[in-house]
């Protein structure tokens, strides 16, 4: 048997092993990986904010604090309108429900000719097995369910932490990462980090301004209708729509339309049918003019994006595909070379795009620029 053979084999097991090691590991810290991904975006959100604070000469600790503090306090109040309006729609509920119960009861008893009342339905739930089953079973779920609600306290308590951590320190960062590259892939990561500052910082700033338009909208509509926590419906709608990606026109409009449904089911109509207006005047003339000097990213890649993000990383991943892939596109059309395209007519006979060609003679071979 040759020499090397045995020292194959080891070496192959050897590397079989650290395989199985580092699979076993990376499952092992996904969550903590997942975690610090979001932080870095979150941390590159607001890192514009602070080189603001830090250039009029406030440190960057605390910078990062005040930035930090303002974001807290607008999205604590968010919540708080939002609590208190649920929270009276349940109570009002609660309060109004024997009359709905009555209501029901009764057009059941004059359309099949029924004999119920409120008290023989109340006896019966209240001897059924399926209640005993159900509170049963409702025991453990009250104890996943305040795990479950641990867990994510202390996930978005170790994504804030990490997020201050990456804004505070940023430049140490960066020169911790360089010192371990040489000069000509230092400059490479730099701009990597610069364009994913820029994209993301206009990502956020994009979404926010049509968030602030989407909620002025329709904050009109609902006081002009009459409809109860008109503010803190317009603030939803406005957050909702623009930070919830793909599905998140649908979740901020469903719930304006079922409190309007509650005052008057034409209201109801009416606010469906503006939703409907407004997101296609969003779409087609508003997110193209906001999100050009930002962004700059077609429709098509954005939802691609998005969709390729929620399959690899779910609700995370669809948050941060389009900053993501903004980045990814800039850094490689500064290193993609582009030409003209041959023909006198430009190339509107492959789809209208390329122009600007000088025909057959022309300087057919210069680069086209180098943005993405």
């Amino acid at each position: 048997m040759p020499r090397w053979v045995p020292r194959a084999v080891a070496v192959a097991l050897l590397l079989v092993a650290c395989y199985q090691v580092a699979g076993w590991a990376f499952h092992r810290l996904f969550g903590l990986l997942l975690d610090l991904l979001i932080a870095f975006f979150l941390a590159l959100a607001i890192e514009p904010a602070v080189q603001r604070l830090a250039a009029r000469g406030m440190r960057r600790g605390l910078a990062t604090a005040v930035v930090s503090l303002v974001i807290t306090v607008l999205v604590v109040g968010f919540l708080a309108l939002l609590g208190s309006m649920l929270a009276a729609q349940i109570q009002t509920i609660v309060e109004n429900f024997p009359s709905y119960l009555d209501s029901v009861i009764g057009w059941i008893n004059r359309t099949f000719h029924r004999d119920l009342s409120r008290v023989k339905i109340q006896q019966s739930l209240l001897r059924s097995d399926w209640l005993r089953r159900y509170a049963s079973s409702s025991a453990g779920g009250v104890l996943d369910v305040s795990a479950t609600l641990v867990g994510g306290l202390f996930h978005l308590l170790t994504v804030l932490l990490f997020a201050f951590y990456f804004a505070a320190d940023g430049p140490r960062l960066r020169r911790a990462l360089c010192s371990v590259l040489p000069p000509r892939r230092q400059a490479e990561v730099l701009r990597a980090w610069e364009l994913a500052v820029t994209k993301t910082g206009g990502y956020i700033y994009s979404r926010a301004l049509m968030a602030l338009i989407s909620g002025a909208a329709h904050y009109v509509l609902l006081a002009v209708l009459g409809v109860p926590y008109a503010p803190a419906l317009a603030v939803w709608v406005g957050f909702v729509s623009q930070f919830i990606p793909t599905i998140g026109t649908y979740l901020a409009g469903a719930l304006p339309v079922l409190l309007a449904f509650t005052v008057d089911p034409w209201y109801a109509v009416w606010v469906l049918a503006f939703v409907v207006v407004y997101q296609q005047f969003e779409n087609y003339l508003l997110q193209p003019r906001i999100t050009a000097r930002t962004v700059d990213m077609h429709p098509a890649v954005a939802f691609g994006s998005v969709i390729a993000g929620a399959a690899l990383l779910g609700a995370v991943g669809a948050l941060i595909a389009i900053p993501a892939t903004a980045t990814l596109q800039a850094f490689l059309g500064a290193y993609v070379r582009r030409y003209d395209v041959e023909g006198g007519d430009g190339g509107e006979g492959v789809g209208g795009t390329g122009g600007g060609a000088e025909g057959p003679g022309g300087d057919t071979g210069r680069a086209g620029g180098g943005h993405a």
